[in-house]
C-alpha cells in the first residue's frame, strides 16, 4: 500500500563509514524464476529479493500453472528461499490471466513463456505498465507464427497470446529496444521445438542484461551459441533443475555507493564484487572517473569519496538504471556532468529523462533535457517535495540529495516496494552511521 505523505530525508551529520548488505538481485530472481520453472525438476533459490517485482512473476508463473513456494523463513535481510516445480518446458494452463502489475520484467519475459502452452494467455498489467512499449515483443512473436491480439491499444498491454506451443524459427530484433524482450525470448528459445536463433540489429541497449540472461540459462544447464556479437543461437534442450544463490542487487547497491559520493567518506557493499553477473556495479567505474577511490575484490566492493567529485560526460546506455542516481550525485559535483545513450529510458516506468531533468531544477538545480540524456550544472539546493511519478528508481536516487541538503522531501514513498521495500529503513540507518563504523542492513 503506497505511502501517501511526502517522506521526509534527514541529512548526515558526517561522513560515512559503513558496511552495507543489500537485498537479491532483482533482475537475477526473475531470470532464475522462469529458467527453474521451464527446468525438469524442483529448483531452490536462495537469497530470492522479496519485492513486488517479484511477487508478479511469481504469481505469473502460478497462473501458467507453475508451482513457487516459499521454503522457510526469510533470511536476516529480509530475502527468501523460493523453491520451484517446473513443467520441463511444457506450461499446462489452458486459460489463464498473467497480471504483471507494474513489472516490465514479468510482462516481456512471461509474454514467450505464455506462446509455449496450447491455451489462450491474457498478458496485462496496471494502467502504468498498459503505458509502456510492447511492440517489439509482440511483433518477435508474431515472427516465430505465434497469434497475439491486441486486447487493448495496438503495442501495448493488454493482449491475448493463443496459437502455441511456438515451435521456434529465426527472427531479428531491433537494438534500440528493451533488451527484456530479448532476454524473454531467449529464456523460452531452449523450450521451443526447432529451438530459437535470434539477430540483433543495430546497437544492443543494456547488453549486460542479456549477458546476465545467457549467464543464468547457463547455470540452469542451457547452451547458448553466439557465432557473432549479435547472434543468439539455441537448440532445443531441457533446463536442469539447480540450487541456486542470487546476488545482492547492484542497481540497490548504486545508493549506498552514490550516499558516500554525496556526503564524503566511504562504504562497503558485502556479496557484490568482480565475480558479479550484474552489469550496474560499473556504477562504481562511474564514480571513479569522477574522482572517487574504488577498491574491488571478488565478494565486497567499497567506494571512498574525499572531497568535491568532479563532473564528467558518460555514455550510460549499459547502466541506465543507475542514470538518476547519478543525475543526483551530478548536482553535488565540480562542473557539469552530461549523460548519453539512455534515450530509451523515457519508455520505464516514467519518462525518467523529462523526469529527471523536472526535478532537479524543482530542487533550484539548473538541468537540460537532450535527446538521448540529461545535462546536469551543479548548484546549491532548495527544499522541495521530488514527484516521483510511480518510480521506485527516482524515489531512491532524489532521496540520497536529502542526506546532504535539508528540507526534501520524497512524495509516494510506498513506490520503493517495486523492487526495494525496506529502502526507506535502510537509508535512515545509513544515515544515523554518520562518522560511526558499522553495518547497515536493509531490513
Amino acid at each position: 500500500m503506497p505511502l501517501l505523505d511526502p517522506m521526509p530525508v534527514t541529512p548526515m551529520e558526517g561522513p560515512l563509514d559503513a558496511t552495507v548488505a543489500v537485498p537479491g538481485s532483482k533482475s537475477i530472481t526473475n531470470r532464475a524464476l522462469v529458467c527453474a520453472a521451464l527446468a525438469d525438476g524442483e529448483s531452490v533459490l536462495h537469497q530470492a529479493l522479496d519485492a513486488d517485482d517479484v511477487a508478479a512473476m511469481r504469481d505469473g508463473l502460478a497462473a501458467l500453472g507453475i508451482q513457487v513456494e516459499e521454503a522457510g523463513p526469510p533470511d536476516e535481510i529480509g530475502n527468501l528461499t523460493l523453491a520451484v516445480r517446473g513443467c520441463a518446458g511444457r506450461p499446462t494452463a489452458d486459460v489463464a490471466v498473467v497480471d504483471a502489475r507494474h513489472s516490465g520484467t514479468t510482462s516481456r519475459f512471461l509474454m514467450p513463456v505464455a506462446a509455449l502452452t496450447t491455451g489462450v494467455v491474457r498478458v496485462d498489467g496496471s494502467l502504468g505498465l498498459r503505458a509502456r512499449p510492447m511492440g517489439p515483443a509482440i511483433d518477435a512473436l508474431r515472427q516465430l507464427g505465434v497469434t497475439v491480439t491486441d486486447a487493448g491499444s495496438p503495442g501495448h498491454l493488454p493482449v491475448d497470446i493463443s496459437d502455441g506451443p511456438v515451435a521456434g524459427g529465426e527472427l531479428e530484433v531491433p537494438g534500440s529496444a528493451s533488451s527484456q524482450f530479448l532476454s524473454g525470448l531467449l529464456m523460452a528459445g531452449p523450450a521451443m521445438r526447432t529451438g530459437l536463433v535470434v539477430r540483433v540489429a543495430g546497437p544492443l541497449v543494456s547488453r549486460p542484461y542479456v549477458d546476465m540472461t545467457v549467464a543464468v540459462m547457463e547455470r540452469f544447464g542451457v547452451t547458448v551459441e553466439r557465432p557473432d556479437r549479435d547472434t543468439f543461437a539455441i537448440e532445443p534442450q531441457t533446463y536442469r533443475a539447480t540450487e541456486l544463490a542470487i546476488e545482492p542487487d547492484a542497481s540497490a547497491a548504486s545508493y549506498a555507493f552514490a550516499a558516500a559520493a554525496i556526503v564524503g567518506g566511504r562504504v562497503t557493499v558485502e556479496g557484490l564484487g568482480t565475480s558479479t553477473l550484474q552489469g550496474d556495479l560499473r556504477f562504481v567505474d562511474v564514480l571513479e572517473s569522477m574522482g572517487a577511490s574504488v577498491e574491488r575484490h571478488p565478494d565486497r566492493t567499497t567506494v571512498a569519496v574525499e572531497g568535491t567529485l568532479r563532473g564528467i560526460h558518460v555514455d550510460m546506455r549499459h547502466i541506465s538504471d543507475t542514470a538518476q542516481t547519478l543525475a543526483v550525485v551530478a548536482a553535488f559535483a565540480e562542473g557539469p556532468t552530461r549523460v548519453t545513450g539512455i534515450g530509451f529510458i523515457r519508455g520505464k516506468e516514467t519518462d525518467r529523462i523529462a523526469a529527471v531533468v523536472t526535478e532537479l531544477r524543482r530542487l533550484g538545480i539548473d538541468a537540460e533535457e537532450e535527446l538521448d540524456g540529461f545535462l546536469v550544472r551543479p548548484g546549491p539546493l532548495r527544499p522541495a517535495v521530488v514527484e516521483t511519478y510511480d518510480d521506485h528508481r527516482m524515489a531512491m536516487a532524489f532521496a540520497l540529495a536529502g542526506l546532504r541538503a535539508p528540507g526534501i522531501r520524497i512524495a509516494d514513498p510506498g513506490c520503493v516496494a517495486k523492487t526495494f521495500p525496506g529502502f526507506w529503513a535502510f537509508l535512515e540507518r545509513l544515515r544515523a552511521a554518520g562518522a560511526a563504523s558499522g553495518r547497515v542492513d536493509p531490513s
